[in-house]
């Protein structure tokens, strides 16, 4: 099964009030295992990023000047992520952007069911427990050593690691393919002396009290003809 763990970066918090999408990172998986395969994309939001959002992700107006515009990336950005599911943390934050700007950009926008969610992953797990994407890489001890800001491709990668502890971690022990060659134990031989099968046929001490048994039995279905 394929899915895409997605996650941008923005100028602020609402495109009703004029802030753009700026960065798009995705990963694909493949039954809930990273393939190597990403999507990595910065925008040229053709305005200015408010100092508050820059704090967050580090991503400044100079920086994304010279940056292609959403309509320059929205078809490899589409072609990449099809018709998987996306996983998304937050997802009604990013879907709200991204369908925005699909929107402009005259393409179809994506249902919202579409997204699995894992902030409310987390929140119906660990209810009361803080479900930010820092919180659950400490819970789940994944390394988030290199988040010194926040970054659609980096925390997109963190994602795909913490849903799959969501979703009930690595089981190397249901393996069914174990050996040298998969990296599993090797196999255990365990040598028993060789035995003659034993006969069972019944003695004639054995018959005639099975047939007394038999006398004191109403109808017994296995009596002999």
């Amino acid at each position: 099964m394929r899915e895409i763990v997605l996650d941008t970066e923005t100028t602020g918090f609402k495109p009703e009030e004029g802030h753009r999408l700026i960065e798009i990172g995705c990963v694909e998986l493949h039954n809930h295992v990273a393939t190597g395969k990403t999507f990595h994309c910065y925008v040229n939001p053709e305005r200015d990023v408010p100092p508050d959002a820059v704090a967050v992700h580090g991503l400044t107006t100079e920086f994304l000047a010279d940056k292609p515009l959403f309509n320059d990336v929205v078809a490899e950005f589409v072609a990449f992520i099809g018709d998987a599911p996306l996983v998304i943390h937050n997802a009604a934050f990013d879907m709200h952007f991204l369908n925005w700007e699909l929107r402009i950009a005259g393409y179809p926008v994506m249902p919202k069911d579409r997204a699995i969610d894992t902030l409310l992953m987390a929140r119906q797990k660990f209810p009361g427990a803080p479900a930010t994407l820092d919180a659950l890489c400490k819970r789940f001890g994944v390394d988030n050593s290199s988040r010194t800001y926040h970054g659609a491709l980096l925390d997109a990668q963190l994602l795909a690691e913490v849903y799959l502890e969501l979703r009930g971690g690595r089981q190397a022990g249901l393996a069914l393919a174990s050996g040298p060659a998969t990296g599993g134990p090797a196999a255990i031989r365990i040598d028993r002396p060789y035995r003659a099968p034993r006969a069972h046929a019944p003695s004639e001490e054995e018959l005639a009290a099975h047939a007394e048994l038999l006398k004191k039995l109403k109808n017994p279905l296995w009596a002999a003809e």
